[in-house]
């Protein structure tokens, strides 16, 4: 649901990437309780795998398909203020070098797939499990329910910022019942892809779900968070790897659910060129090689590794600066 340049004014723009630069910004700050050292490998991770799920469209209805978000899968795995760290590098990475998702909509998207989708995810997930019965089977129906309703809101919130600043002259009801109902149908996909990664975290190591920390669902026999963190990344790096090899160059040609709305509601012609449109690895593609599944191939691989390699870093950086400030205490 990357929002191309042209379809918000100007002013819309500035004012969602202030909001967003502040959100983004808040997110990092309360981050702090979670930057020990096991989760630099964690957060680097959880962009990855975002980053290779999200080139796996799959069609939701006749003409339209979808990809997931992973606003609420991050926010579950990590903890919501490194789950929005860890989104906003995907976010960050796509529009600047894959060129997918505008530039002057950067904030945009960041406000609705990063800070909007991991907020709503974490509350409607914790909000189900503190009311429902402690068991791994509610976690899974949190979780579904948590990344339905995150893509749901974040289809919502572009809605609310095309009916402030929307070039194009178009009915806003007719775009809210659209954005609303294809995202609904993504939002399932989304659901039964989020349970499913959480449910294979859990039968491997459930102690590094951040979002059950609490819920005394994990046995004491069970390792430290800290232990074999960069193991399981690491192993979490050729699934992610796989998928760009194996899955991504099947995925679905179909517009997704923001580009089929737009070609429906008329306002498609508003998108203008991404400005990195020629950059080595837009479009999922590489410069030089013809061949388009090697093309997504290989930049799928790059794009998995750049969005580690910065997660990570961001992450590291933190516990490096906190380190240093608690020993000159």
């Amino acid at each position: 649901m990357h929002i191309p340049d042209g379809f918000l004014n100007g002013a819309t723009s500035a004012g969602t990437a202030v909001m967003a630069a502040g959100g983004l910004g808040y997110s990092i700050k309360r981050a702090g309780a979670y930057l020990q050292e096991s989760r630099i490998a964690l957060t680097g991770l959880v962009a990855a795998f975002i980053f290779a799920l999200q080139m796996i469209n799959f069609p939701v209805a006749a003409g339209t398909s979808g990809h997931l978000l992973g606003g609420a899968l991050a926010v579950i795995l990590v903890g919501p203020w490194l789950g929005i760290t860890a989104m906003s590098v995907v976010v960050i990475i796509q529009a600047l070098v894959i060129a997918d998702g505008g530039v002057s909509a950067l904030g945009a998207n960041l406000l609705n797939m990063a800070l909007v989708a991991g907020l709503v995810g974490w509350v409607v997930f914790r909000v189900m499990e503190k009311t429902l019965p402690k068991s791994w089977t509610t976690v899974l129906v949190s979780t579904f329910t948590a990344a339905l309703a995150s893509v749901v809101a974040s289809s919502l919130a572009f809605v609310i910022e095309y009916a402030v600043g929307g070039r194009g002259n178009v009915d806003i009801a007719t775009v809210l019942a659209a954005m609303a109902g294809v995202h609904f149908l993504i939002g399932v996909g989304e659901g039964l892809i989020s349970a499913a990664t959480v449910g294979a975290v859990a039968a491997t190591r459930p102690e590094l779900i951040a979002g059950v920390e609490d819920l005394d669902l994990l046995h004491k026999e069970k390792k430290p968070v800290r232990a074999g963190a960069w193991g399981f990344a690491a192993a979490g790096l050729v699934v992610a790897a796989l998928l760009v090899l194996v899955v991504a160059p099947l995925a679905s040609s179909e517009p997704d659910g923001l580009e089929r709305v737009a070609i429906d509601q008329g306002f498609i012609d508003s998108a203008e060129d991404h400005p990195l449109a020629d950059s080595p690895l837009a479009d999922y593609e590489v410069s030089g090689i013809e061949d388009e599944a090697t093309g997504t191939r290989l930049s799928g691989l790059m794009g998995v590794l750049i969005t580690f390699g910065v997660g990570a870093a961001i992450v590291g950086a933190f516990v490096v600066i906190r380190r240093k400030s608690a020993t000159r205490v």
